[in-house]
């Protein structure tokens, strides 16, 4: 099999195995925020079970890392994949562990959910860190980008669609049913990982020798660490912890339906805004070679999105406003997560991953934090204005951490190749 097949048949097998997985998340999703009424347990406890997935893979993220430049890619992925469906089956186990005849099984269903959220946490982290590196593994300069953001889109759209079946499931058959297929779908996943995912990070069986506590703190895997964390403190923390309040405050809607129906329309358009744009962005760097210039251009249509939300008085202008941060927020993830393979050894990059990866989490799990609490304080577009800014400073932060590592603001792909290939020391290679 030529070298190009083989890439595009295992990123291919990552995409479809994502998707189904992402699927089956996207199938409890519906159903988990509505646990208080199911189980009768506080809103507070429901919040910390939904969380508690993002808090366990912030702590999975980097030691995950760590075990794919340790054992490769293949086990862990895989591994990962089944993680998740069995975390997912303890959805299953919340549900049915009060019936008298199953009394062998601990009548606490909170607990259940809980600890199958936590897993699934561990489960994610760990196919996370895998897929980025299989892709930079059997990718070159002129392919990277592109398959990064398929890779990316493979989660993405998979999730979405999850959403829509699981809430015709639950509404149709029940809430165990939905949560059958959801397992179902996590199981598909992982046969499907086991049947076509090779081992594409270490050679038959030499593991290489790497501390569990080899964080990559290096400036490339900090330098697109911290632009990830802004571009999803701002996605996540601004836009979709904020829109209902923001639709609700400016009396906007679509179709006749409320606030909160309505910002599930206009966070759809964001995220079909951005996976769209995650493959182009890719693509683009690719045929460009380079990707600075494509970063700087999807960081200012962010900029540019959060200007026209903080100005929001339509619904014209807010649709406008999703359309420029959801394709943003896309258009960074391919030709970012490239550059961090452009930049890294090829035997650092699960680590790599892994420390891009917190970060993220990071940003995405802080965002809501602050910009709530903020926003009854101050106001909608003081602190729009102020998750408009983000992107700029991410954008300086790039071309920093680029020129401090390569000695050129915008290093043509072949040049990044070259730098990383084994020395770790671009800089010695500038003009």
């Amino acid at each position: 099999m030529s070298g190009v097949k083989r890439s595009r048949t295992v990123v291919g097998a990552v995409i479809l195995s994502t998707f189904f997985v992402g699927f089956g998340g996207g199938v409890i999703f519906p159903i988990l925020p509505n646990l208080g009424v199911v189980l009768g347990i506080s809103p507070f406890l429901v919040g910390i079970i939904l969380s508690a997935n993002r808090f366990s893979r912030l702590f999975a993220n980097a030691p995950a890392g760590v075990l794919v430049d340790r054992i490769g890619t293949r086990k862990p992925f895989v591994a990962g994949m089944v993680i998740q469906g069995a975390a997912t089956f303890g959805y299953v186990i919340a549900m049915i562990s009060s019936r008298p005849e199953l009394w062998f099984l601990p009548d606490v269903p909170e607990a259940w959910f809980l600890g199958s959220r936590i897993v699934w946490g561990i489960g994610s982290a760990a196919v996370f860190a895998t897929a980025y590196t299989i892709a930079a593994d059997v990718s070159d300069g002129g392919s990277r980008g592109a398959n990064m953001g398929l890779i990316r889109g493979g989660v993405l759209f998979g999730f979405p669609t999850g959403i829509v079946i699981g809430g015709l499931i639950s509404e149709l058959w029940g809430t165990v049913p939905a949560f059958v297929v959801a397992t179902l779908f996590a199981v598909i996943a992982s046969a499907i990982a086991y049947a076509t995912i090779p081992e594409t990070h270490v050679e038959g069986d030499e593991h290489q020798s790497v501390s569990v506590w080899d964080v990559d703190t290096s400036i490339p895997s900090v330098t697109v660490g911290l632009v990830n964390f802004a571009v999803l403190f701002a996605y996540i923390g601004a836009l979709f912890a904020t829109l209902v309040l923001f639709l609700d405050h400016n009396d906007l809607g679509v179709f006749g339906f409320d606030a909160q129906a309505s910002s599930g329309i206009f966070m759809a358009v964001t995220v079909v805004a951005a996976g769209v744009f995650m493959f182009l962005g890719g693509y683009v760097s690719d045929r460009t070679e380079s990707r600075i210039p494509t970063l700087l251009c999807f960081l200012g249509a962010s900029f540019v999105g959060f200007v026209l939300l903080a100005m929001a008085d339509s619904v014209a202008t807010l649709a406008a406003a999703c359309l420029l941060i959801g394709a943003g927020q896309g258009g960074t993830s391919g030709p970012l997560m490239a550059l961090l393979a452009d930049l890294t050894p090829d035997a650092r990059m699960g680590r790599a991953v892994g420390t891009n990866n917190v970060l993220g989490d990071i940003g995405g799990g802080l965002g809501p934090i602050v910009s709530l609490p903020l926003i009854e304080q101050f106001g909608f577009w003081p602190i729009y204005i102020v998750c408009a800014l983000l992107p700029l400073i991410a954008g300086a932060i790039l071309l920093g951490g680029v020129y401090r590592e390569t000695g050129h603001f915008a290093p043509n792909i072949g040049f990044l190749e070259e730098s990383a290939d084994g020395s770790g020391a671009p800089s010695d290679h500038a003009d």
